[in-house]
């Protein structure tokens, strides 16, 4: 299952265990932070708009930093104007917990292990 959500004006495809650099967030490390759905699409098939309102994805913010520095440089021919700027982009690390209804947790594997009380009656008879 994966699902597309929204943040700072980008969307992201986020599984669950993925991390992804979000916009800088005012959050510390370890803040869990849920962000609305857009789409989600798993083996039932694809769902958008109303069938998936209530539907976030929780992360939990693993760090923050910045991008790689990106050279803009402005050169105007014969005028004997150059520019020279470096930008890096600050980000979030977060990393997906959940997608699900809103405050919802990852479901727990089901234990097929028998209780000894059920394993002795059954022995006994």
């Amino acid at each position: 299952m994966y699902a597309i959500f929204e943040n700072g004006g980008k969307q992201y495809k986020a599984c669950v265990g993925d991390l992804i650099k979000v916009e800088k967030l005012d959050k510390k490390v370890g803040e869990t932070v849920e962000f609305p759905v857009i789409l989600t699409a798993d083996e039932k098939g694809i769902q958008v708009g109303a069938e998936v309102a209530s539907v976030k994805v929780t992360c939990e913010v693993a760090g923050e930093g910045k991008d790689k520095k990106i050279i803009v440089f402005k050169y105007k021919p014969k005028k004997n104007e150059r520019k020279k700027q470096g930008h890096r982009q600050p980000y979030t690390l977060v990393k997906v917990t959940a997608i699900g209804a809103s405050g919802a947790k990852p479901a727990a594997k089901k234990s097929t292990a028998k209780k000894p009380a059920e394993t002795a009656e059954a022995q006994a008879e």
